[in-house]
């Protein structure tokens, strides 16, 4: 798959739709080991790059030092949310805080959308005046490797604890190092042209960063809108629920599932069907063991079950007026 086209999907999960092995509390600390590490990373490769660019007057390995800043920024972001979405749910917040996470990755996405237009703004400041762009280092290009092969590293590691705790706020940080890692290596292309005699092609490698910078940011922010927005997971999930409903004892059918994200947990509605002629305790208690086997395998925060006899005409979605006798 292309590398933008993952970008945009990144809250679409490989592993399985089941998620027993790890607690929200395993889940917070992984996020909270990775990050400290982007952070570490980030910091060295901001004081490296920008120290050196402006050294080596190299405006793409700047710009590029400029992007890891904008890394170590979110890493802290992302640090804040894990802390604030671990909070128990009180009355104000009935289930919880878990979308702080979600709010997070859209400030991830709205400081990349910034850095983005900013290294964009810059670059075609110099492109509009293309003699002043100076002959760059060599020491620029061996930083910007050593950038590229650092955070290519770090992408990789991210997404591994990402994927196995299945955080979309982690994959967002994760695809944000890795835009850096692909920042680098344009940024690295255009110094080997500025230093081979095309002195515009450091300002380009700039533009293209900033350009690469703002698309991220706008996927990250529309993604992230779409979730507070209460949007469903994938219907492969979906599906997995409904499975589990079935396989409870007693439960003859299910109807009506309905999910919305909530952070990286699922809330969940759904209609499942009971023998008619059972009494409403027996029906209550089918009801609590479908809710404890969909909470004990699934990534589900909650789910609230309609109990309706089986076989029998479901009235839930028919007008008030369409019931009068007639």
């Amino acid at each position: 798959m292309p590398y933008t086209s993952q970008i945009m999907k990144f809250t679409e999960f490989a592993d399985d739709a089941e998620d027993t092995e790890h607690s929200p509390t395993e889940r917070m600390a992984a996020a909270s080991r990775s990050t400290w590490v982007s952070v570490g990373v980030n910091l060295v490769l901001t004081i490296a790059q920008v120290v050196v660019g402006v050294l080596a007057k190299s405006q793409g390995l700047i710009a590029d030092g400029i992007h890891s800043l904008s890394d170590l920024v979110a890493d802290f972001v992302v640090l804040l949310a894990s802390h604030h979405s671990k909070k128990d749910a009180d009355a104000d917040h009935p289930y919880g805080h878990q979308r702080f996470e979600t709010a997070a990755s859209l400030v991830l996405g709205t400081l990349l959308l910034v850095v983005g237009v900013g290294m964009l703004w810059s670059a075609a400041r110099k492109l509009e005046a293309p003699e002043t762009v100076q002959t760059v280092h060599i020491i620029a290009l061996w930083v910007a490797g050593g950038a590229l092969i650092a955070k290519e590293l770090l992408f990789r590691y991210m997404l591994s604890v990402a994927k196995r705790v299945k955080s979309s706020m982690l994959v967002a940080n994760a695809w944000h190092a890795r835009s850096d890692a692909a920042s680098s290596l344009v940024v690295g292309i255009g110094i080997i042209g500025n230093l081979a005699g095309y002195p515009i092609l450091d300002p380009i490698a700039a533009l293209i960063v900033g350009f690469m910078v703002t698309r991220m940011g706008w996927g990250f922010s529309w993604d992230a809108l779409h979730d507070l927005m209460d949007r469903a997971v994938d219907e492969q999930e979906v599906q997995a629920i409904r499975a589990t409903l079935l396989e409870t004892p007693g439960v003859s059918d299910v109807h009506d599932v309905r999910t919305r994200k909530m952070g990286d947990m699922i809330v969940v509605d759904a209609h499942i069907e009971v023998d008619a002629n059972i009494s409403v305790e027996a029906g209550h208690d089918i009801a609590v063991e479908a809710r404890q086997r969909v909470l004990q395998r699934h990534r589900v925060l909650n789910l609230m079950t309609h109990v309706d006899p089986w076989h029998r005409p479901d009235l839930d979605h028919v007008r008030p007026e369409s019931r009068m006798p007639t």
